[in-house]
């Protein structure tokens, strides 16, 4: 019988030297994959982690894909922190999308700075929105919120497609599901570095993500707001003794997580597409997931899981352009890479205990009593 127990103490050694060892080991199995498959392993593994870092506009490419996934990824860790479990960012961050590109396209003559405001305010107004209609429903009718928000994430697709194709659809687009391009004013432009100049794609979101991840760690870690919530995740029975209240907690994190997504999804239209379309995520939503897992619920670290969730996804690009590999084949490599992270993070916090027939009887009978 084997069990995982929680450490009582985690050592900096251990936190350093396991993900290190994850990294090893995936390289070592992807290197066996591509060699089976008859890639050159050494090649497919140079694309995979220093290619996307080979020139300094990748590196800014780099964070410009992990944007997204940090602003998301730290929304998700309030409501992971709380016990809530929130899967349906894709489709609070579309909802955020359509906010911000409904203001974008109502005012197409604007010079005003003040547009890109009133997208992002906007943009986090829809996302909070479609994130309180799961709370609400967990709250008054006991509803799944993991179901719940997970459906919406299909509602929220359907409907930026009909929009993009009906009332919002560009008469000039020959056809096309797009809408007008998005004013000047409505444009996140590109952001210079000084002694540097322009970094590839870098843009202000990306501070702008950053901003929001130091925020969301000292919310959660300085301030009472923070604590109701790890309280309310932790021992919801000791939340309801201070006098919190588990609904409103809810609806906070859902809300907060939702208007995160939003911004996302405002940032990600704005920045690097400047129009709506049916498409305008690659699975953000729930890659974010990920990120705040592999952050350990920690809004600083998600900084840095964003950055390597995002050279998963940016290597295997690479691999697919440079040595023709198929799609597929990078998305085993890519989900290998993820699930030792897990895993390493898993055996971080907790130590194998294996336990013998008499062991397992005893502890049987103790759980029986």
């Amino acid at each position: 019988m084997i069990i995982l127990q929680p450490r009582k103490h985690v050592s900096l050694r251990l936190t350093i030297a396991v993900p290190i060892l994850s990294v090893l080991v995936t390289l070592v199995l992807g290197g066996v994959i591509f060699a089976l498959l008859g890639y050159n392993p050494v090649q497919a593994l140079y694309e995979f982690f220093i290619a996307p870092l080979a020139r300094p506009d990748q590196i800014g490419n780099l964070f410009v894909k992990a944007c997204p996934l940090i602003i998301i990824g730290t929304g998700l860790i309030f409501c992971y922190r709380a016990n809530v479990w929130n899967i349906g960012a894709e489709g609070q961050l579309i909802l955020g999308a359509m906010g911000a590109g409904w203001v974008a396209l109502s005012f197409p003559e604007t010079e005003s700075r003040f547009l890109i405001l009133a997208m992002a305010v906007m943009a986090m107004a829809g996302g909070a929105l479609w994130g309180l209609i799961p709370a609400i429903l967990k709250i008054r009718f006991k509803t799944n919120e993991i179901l719940v928000s997970l459906m919406l994430t299909y509602i929220a697709a359907l409907l930026i497609d009909w929009v993009v194709r009906g009332p919002w659809r560009d008469p000039m687009a020959f056809g096309f599901p797009l809408t007008r391009t998005y004013p000047d004013a409505g444009l996140i432009p590109r952001m210079p570095l000084p002694g540097i100049g322009y970094l590839g794609q870098l843009h202000w979101g990306v501070l702008v993500a950053f901003i929001v991840a130091v925020a969301g760690w000292f919310y959660l870690s300085r301030m009472l707001g923070g604590y109701k919530i790890k309280l309310m995740g932790d021992a919801p029975r000791a939340g309801k003794f201070a006098g919190f209240h588990q609904g409103r907690v809810t609806i906070m994190v859902m809300m907060i997580s939702g208007a995160l997504a939003g911004l996302a999804g405002m940032i990600e239209v704005s920045a690097n597409i400047g129009m709506l379309q049916p498409h305008i995520s690659f699975g953000y939503g729930f890659t974010a997931i990920i990120v705040a897992f592999l952050a350990r619920l920690n809004p600083m670290a998600a900084i840095a899981a964003g950055l390597v969730v995002a050279l998963a996804e940016l290597g295997g690009d690479a691999a697919q352009i440079s040595m023709n590999i198929p799609k597929v084949v990078t998305g085993i490599f890519k989900g290998i890479l993820l699930f030792m992270l897990l895993a390493g993070e898993t055996l971080t916090r907790y130590q194998i205990i294996w336990i013998g027939r008499s062991q397992k009887s005893a502890t049987t009978q103790k759980i029986e009593e």
